[in-house]
């Protein structure tokens, strides 16, 4: 969206910065939003996401041969997460996927729209397939709990962090006992000129609020937690947004590779900090074990419940049981870090033990 949110001029709205620029940060009332979004009492404004439509009746079927996840028989209102990859298996794109038999919808993060309409529209070749940037057109909405009166909107539900067909967890925890089941989540489209309309008399939640759910459920975010090296198995997203059957793709022999027979260099992480300090690091802080810089906090919050928490990525030989140090300039956080994606995720060609649980 290339104008800020109508939204913003609500009493005590602040904006975001950053990805986030253009949509309300908080109302005013950061912890007591979360709680009203975990609950979902509350929606939170997302009207800054970039959205690109496909049409066309080729339009399911070229979108298969071109990313990561099997959508060729994708259902009307199902929804799905897919990846495109350089050749090397890095992430360029990560949309949000759904279909109403009509027009494929990627939503998207507000930078990627222009570069990822663009993409798709010099890979069309013949095919019958239009692709539109149609970010200024239409608002996203978010919300932990389907909307009773939006049942006629469409929406994108997430599905992190169950194992999609042709995924795989590289988590050390069962998909039962995932802390991403405490976050459904559900993206609404809303017509841009009916957002104000369609959120009048309801609760409102700043990103702020979303981002701490999000850092819980132990959600990547492209932007965040990636950077131009990233593949997919760093973050755990072989279990929603790649599908190990299917057919040739670009980047599908690092894919292949890394999962059969060797292992991601580094690993997502959720870092529990030392909040004795009142203050928070800033993404992009190193994160450190002893003297050596391992990694780098990718994602902050301050959790409603658990107080603050990060996302890092750091390498994989780092000790599953290290305490380790989050560096903002002089000022040092200890981070107790919990496993995300296993140390010896990967190589599952022979594989006898480990953390990793074999597939379902």
């Amino acid at each position: 969206m290339s104008t800020p949110s109508p939204l913003l001029s609500r009493p005590g709205a602040v904006e975001a910065a950053g990805p986030d620029a253009g949509v309300a940060a908080h109302y005013g009332e950061p912890l007591r939003e979360q709680r009203a979004l975990a609950a979902g009492t509350a929606v939170v404004d997302l009207s800054h996401r970039g959205v690109v439509t496909v049409t066309g009746p080729d339009r399911l079927s070229w979108l298969n041969t071109l990313s990561s996840q099997q959508v060729a028989a994708l259902a009307p209102g199902e929804s799905s997460e897919l990846l495109l990859l350089s050749v090397q298996g890095r992430i360029d794109f990560d949309a949000r996927v759904v279909d109403d038999d009509v027009t494929t919808w990627l939503i998207v993060e507000a930078a990627e729209a222009a570069p990822l309409a663009e993409y798709l529209n010099r890979m069309k070749f013949m095919l019958r397939v239009e692709i539109a940037d149609a970010s200024a057109e239409w608002a996203v909405v978010g919300s932990t709990k389907a909307v009773p009166d939006w049942s006629g909107r469409l929406a994108w539900q997430d599905p992190w962090p169950h194992v999609s067909a042709g995924g795989y967890s590289y988590a050390t925890v069962s998909e039962e006992s995932h802390p991403g089941l405490e976050r459904p989540w559900f993206e609404y489209l809303i017509p841009a000129a009916e957002l104000e309309a369609a959120v009048d008399g309801r609760p409102l939640a700043g990103v702020l609020a979303a981002e701490a759910l999000r850092v819980a459920a132990w959600r990547p975010r492209i932007g965040a937690e990636t950077d131009d090296k990233t593949i997919p198995h760093e973050l755990d997203l072989l279990r929603t947004a790649v599908h190990l059957a299917k057919g040739c793709y670009k980047g599908q022999e690092t894919i292949a590779r890394v999962h059969n027979l060797g292992h991601p260099p580094r690993r997502l992480v959720f870092l529990q900090l030392d909040g004795s300090q009142h203050t928070l690091p800033a993404a992009g802080s190193p994160v450190m074990a002893g003297e050596r810089k391992v990694g780098a906090v990718t994602s902050v919050a301050q959790h409603h419940e658990m107080g603050p928490v990060a996302l890092a990525v750091i390498k994989r030989s780092v000790a599953p049981d290290e305490i380790l140090t989050v560096l903002d300039g002089d000022e040092p956080y200890p981070a107790v870090q919990e496993l995300i994606v296993a140390p010896d995720a990967g190589q599952v060609v022979g594989r006898q033990t480990g953390f990793l649980r074999g597939p379902r």
